[in-house]
């Protein structure tokens, strides 16, 4: 029996840890998909793997904050260096 969509998506998320954006990027979907499908159709197929995926997914929640203000401080950054350029 082939795996499910669900499935490969929580495996993906397990083994890299990664965010629920990173992977509907990685397999062509949308968010929503993803995350319908790590959510409520894999507790269907998979419990177990469904709470390792929910803790990682928490975990991700709980640090977005920080990852927005990464990206900020890297934009921001990126700015005043191409002005500094600009005027030299």
């Amino acid at each position: 029996m082939t795996e499910s969509r669900a499935v490969r998506l929580a495996r993906h998320i397990t083994e890299n840890g990664c965010t629920v954006r990173e992977a509907a990027a990685w397999y062509g979907i949308s968010k929503s998909t993803v995350h319908k499908d790590v959510t409520e159709r894999l507790m269907r197929e998979n419990p177990g793997l469904c709470r390792e995926v929910k803790e990682i997914l928490d975990r991700n929640k709980a640090e977005r904050h920080i990852r927005g203000g990464e990206a900020t401080r890297r934009k921001y950054r990126e700015k005043a260096c191409k002005s500094a350029a600009d005027m030299i």
